[in-house]
Formats: C-alpha cells, sequence, structure tokens
C-alpha cells in the first residue's frame, strides 16, 4: 500500500527540488531574523545594566570636586579607575542642605597593579560601613556582618573567588564575598572596601609599597547623595553647588541621559537597517514564491485536477513559506545569539556603554518573539502568490504550464 504524503509532504519535496533557490531563501529570513533579534537584545541588555546599576549604586547625586565631574561620569559608566580628593569636610556641608536625606561619602583609589597573576584593570571604592547605601545592603543580604578592614568585595568580572588574598599597595585583603553581574564596569571590576581599611593600606604603604599611597584621613573623592522624596534631585543639586563651594553636584539621571543618548543614536540606525532589510527580504520572498507559482502552474492544475481544492494549493504554498520561515529565523536568532556572545566585551570596551545580558525569561520571551515575527514575514510574503495560485483553473494551468 503507497504510504500517503500530507501537504507538507510535498512542500518539503518541492523545496527539496530546488536547493539553491531555498537556501537564498533561508538566508534572506536569516538575515531579518538576526538583524531584528539582535537589535532587541543589544537594548534590552543596554537597559537591563542601567536598571540594575543604578538601583546598586542607590545615589540620586555624586558629589566630586569641581572640575572632575568627567571623570566621575567615566568612572561610573566604564568602570576606568581614577583618583581625586577633596576635604572630608564636604560631607558635613552636603548633609546640612536641604532636601538631603543620606550621605555617605566614598573614596577613589587607583592601584598601581592588581595580583603578580592577573592583568586586570580595577577600581578600588573605599566606602563607610555606617552610612553607606551602596554595599552596605549587600553585605546585610548575603555575608550578614560587617566587612572587617582588612577584607574586600569584588566584582563579578575579577578572576577570584571567596577566600583568595589580594595585595594592594602591600597590604594583604582577604575576599569575602563577589557582587552579582551589573553589566556596568564600575561594579563588575570594582573593589569594595572599608573607609578604614583604605586609610590604614595607605598608611602601611610607606614601608611596604614601592610606590606610596598618599591618602591622609581628612580625604575623601565623593559624596552619594540620596534625597528627599519630594523634592527633585536636579533642585537638590543646584542647592548643594549653591551651598558647598568648589564641588560639583552630579544628578544619577544625568548621568543615565547620556548613555541613553548614544542609545538612540545606535538604536536609530540599527532600526533603519533592520526595516530596509526586512523590506527587502518581504519583497525577495513574494517575489521567489510568485516565480514558484508560474514555474508549477501545470503541477497545480495536476492537483486540482485530481481533486485538490483550492484551500488546498493555497496550504501548499503557504506550508512552503511557513517552513523557510520557522527554520531560517531559528538560523539567524542562533547566528545572533554567538554574534553578540562575542562581541558583549567589546561593547563595553569600545562603545563605553553597560552592557548585561537580559534574563532566562526574558531571552526565551524575545526568542519565541522572534520566531512568531519570521513566520509572518514568510506568511505575508506569500499570502498574495498563494492566493494567485488557489484561484488558477485546472486546464488553464496545465496547458499554461506546458
Amino acid at each position: 500500500m503507497a504510504k500517503r504524503v500530507g501537504i507538507m509532504g510535498i512542500a518539503l519535496r518541492n523545496l527539496k527540488r530546488k536547493l539553491a533557490r531555498t537556501l537564498i531563501l533561508l538566508l534572506a529570513v536569516s538575515v531579518v531574523s538576526a538583524a531584528l533579534f539582535g537589535a532587541t537584545i543589544f537594548t534590552s541588555g543596554m537597559k537591563n545594566a542601567l536598571k540594575i546599576g543604578t538601583y546598586r549604586l542607590g545615589a540620586d547625586i555624586l558629589v566630586v570636586p569641581e572640575g572632575y565631574e568627567a571623570q566621575a561620569k567615566s568612572a561610573l559608566l566604564t568602570g576606568k579607575p581614577t583618583t581625586f580628593y577633596m576635604s572630608k569636610d564636604v560631607l558635613e556641608k552636603v548633609k546640612a542642605v536641604r532636601g538631603v536625606k543620606r550621605a555617605s561619602p566614598h573614596l577613589y583609589i587607583k592601584p598601581t597593579s592588581f595580583t603578580c597573576c592577573y592583568n586586570v584593570d580595577v577600581f578600588i571604592t573605599a566606602f563607610d560601613p555606617k552610612t553607606d547605601f551602596t554595599i552596605k545592603p549587600w553585605l546585610e543580604q548575603h555575608l550578614k556582618r560587617p566587612l572587617k578592614f582588612n577584607e574586600i568585595i569584588t566584582g563579578r568580572d575579577i578572576p577570584v573567588i571567596v577566600g583568595d588574598t589580594i595585595p594592594f599597595y602591600g597590604s594583604a585583603f582577604d575576599v569575602a564575598g563577589t557582587l552579582e553581574p551589573t553589566g556596568m564596569e564600575y561594579f563588575d571590576r570594582g573593589v569594595f572596601m572599608t573607609m578604614e581599611g583604605a586609610y590604614k593600606m595607605a598608611e602601611a604603604s610607606v614601608e611596604r609599597a614601592m610606590v606610596p599611597l598618599k591618602i591622609d584621613r581628612s580625604k575623601i573623592s565623593a559624596v552619594l547623595v540620596q534625597v528627599d522624596e519630594n523634592i527633585s534631585p536636579e533642585r537638590v543639586a543646584i542647592r548643594i553647588e549653591h551651598d558647598v563651594p568648589g564641588v560639583k553636584a552630579i544628578a544619577s539621571d544625568k548621568v543615565i541621559s547620556t548613555v541613553r543618548k548614544q542609545m538612540k543614536g545606535l538604536l536609530r540606525g540599527i532600526i533603519t537597517i533592520s526595516v530596509v532589510v526586512w523590506l527587502i527580504a518581504l519583497m525577495l520572498i513574494g517575489f521567489a514564491f510568485s516565480m514558484i507559482v508560474n514555474e508549477r502552474k501545470r503541477e497545480i492544475g495536476l492537483l486540482r485536477a485530481m481533486g485538490a481544492k483550492k484551500r488546498h494549493i493555497f496550504r501548499l504554498i503557504i506550508s512552503e513559506a511557513s517552513f523557510i520561515s520557522i527554520v531560517g529565523g531559528i538560523m539567524g536568532i542562533i547566528g545572533s545569539g554567538i554574534f553578540l556572545s562575542l562581541v558583549k566585551d567589546l561593547i563595553k570596551k569600545d562603545l563605553k556603554l553597560p552592557y548585561l545580558v537580559p534574563s532566562n525569561q526574558m531571552l526565551i520571551m524575545l526568542i519565541i518573539v522572534a520566531v512568531v515575527f519570521a513566520e509572518l514575514t514568510g506568511l505575508i510574503a506569500s499570502a498574495l502568490p498563494a492566493m494567485v495560485a488557489s484561484k488558477l483553473e485546472p486546464y488553464e494551468a496545465i496547458r499554461e504550464g506546458e
């Protein structure tokens, strides 16, 4: 007994028969899927990093010495090690400004080297455990005890594990914990220690380090500020600059807006290219299936003569387009995912933008949306040729196809 072949079986045989054309159509759908999926992941990754990084920072305003605002922004966004200092008296003056809810000092230190075994640039940040709201919440949740003066917390991109010992300026520090990834180099390549630990390290460096660290206890680098809920950070920043001479108050929204402007320009270019590629692919697939219908008029006429209904012919053409769209979409998604995984470090280093791969749930949702969109692309492009094929009369189709 002969094996019955369904519509999908006939569609697959037709695609195999014209393998070169099928591969071209698969490539077209793959390029469209890769471009749109890549653009979506790229944007989601940067938004994810900004959201998590901003939450981790916990500050509405960053107060730094006047003239160092560019270095401070660069440090936050790219994690580029930097050093600048101002008097510790600034902290009390900032606390006295109306609208300031909480304030905590930070001390930035650029180490001369990491260790003898790793070539990794790190950015040391010292914080006050009593007033801090950046690292302290993590300590309370994970370490569940205060950080000792000879202990540090490291970012996820630093190749160490809990229990390791790292020397800085001749003083040894034990790794007490590792932060979760944020996509921002300031945290991912950061080393965090207590203010007391930093001052003791500087004092001991005079005898222990080849290049002493010259910082006394009267110096800090920045003041992180949380403002009252009923006052805007921009307004409080203006007040701080007015009331405290020699400082620059940077609202965290301004730092984020800088990145968003860069994102907007990149995203506009990516979307424009993606739309153009999609339109070209749409026309290419539509034209290809129009050619397929013209070439197979005799075959379509014979199928109609043997009892195939108009809906069967329509489903046959749509099935071919559906198979190409799904397979091509999956190929494009896989290719785009591999490409992004290879260049994610370049995004942060060369483009100087925060980037963090979205969560698994978000990735699954985006993959499903991308596959559905690829399927719709094929269906839309092949709908008209399929309708034309379904309306062919058996006798005329056979005669025109000879």
